[in-house]
């Protein structure tokens, strides 16, 4: 399998860069240990940001200015990074899912960079990050409907499956996944991405008994 950054969102979003890492886990439900980490990040998120200046968070901010220049309005469709920040600057906390969800989670609140979680043996072929066309849409995870028209997705073979908006159902991590794809997306270059790659790596392999295949920068 090979990820690449297709011409149509590299040309609108030059800096674009994706920290991938493939892995072998095992899902389950977190431990206790793993659930005091989220908590106590939430805790410090809650005492210290408000709602009012999330969006001049930088990584939030660039990530935003990207959105535009595809012609997604970002107050509309929020990043993931951003939509998960502010449940938990409000008070409300995560959902506490499985592991590999719940890792997944814990890396984009540290690094305020959107981050997808994927079941590879439910997608097929090479895996493109693009941007949506007019008039498409999926199921996404607990949300109906998502429109994808001029979103950043990713997409394979059998079609698009995840955003920095919302995933699809159709290649989401439940208790019978193995072997998965975890993608931390930046809109403003790589110069953060290796130490975030390696703090999920270390979650994975201490939480899930990960072994890690493959860890990339994709440019």
């Amino acid at each position: 399998m090979k990820l690449y950054i297709g011409s149509k969102l590299r040309d609108k979003c030059p800096k674009t860069c994706i920290g991938s890492i493939e892995a072998k886990v095992k899902v389950s439900d977190s431990s206790e240990e793993l659930l005091n980490i989220m908590n106590d990040m939430c805790r410090e998120i809650e005492d210290t940001i408000d709602t009012k200046s999330i969006s001049k968070i930088k990584n939030i901010s660039d990530s935003r200015s990207s959105y535009r220049s595809v012609g997604k309005d970002p107050t509309r469709y929020r990043l993931s990074s951003e939509a998960l920040i502010r449940r938990v600057a409000k008070g409300d906390g995560l959902y506490k899912v499985n592991n590999v969800v719940d890792i997944n989670n814990i890396v984009s609140l540290d690094s305020v960079y959107s981050v997808g979680t994927y079941d590879l043996e439910k997608l097929r072929g090479d895996v493109k990050f693009t941007v949506g066309d007019s008039g498409e849409s999926y199921t996404g995870i607990g949300k109906g409907d998502i429109n994808i028209e001029n979103l950043p997705v990713f997409e394979d073979e059998e079609g698009k499956f995840g955003s920095t908006t919302s995933d699809s159902t159709r290649a989401m991590i439940t208790t019978s996944s193995t072997h998965i794809l975890m993608n931390i997306i930046s809109f403003n270059g790589d110069e953060e991405l290796e130490y975030y790659m390696n703090v999920a790596e270390e979650l994975l392999v201490k939480y899930a008994d990960g072994e890690i295949l493959n860890k990339n920068i994709i440019k």
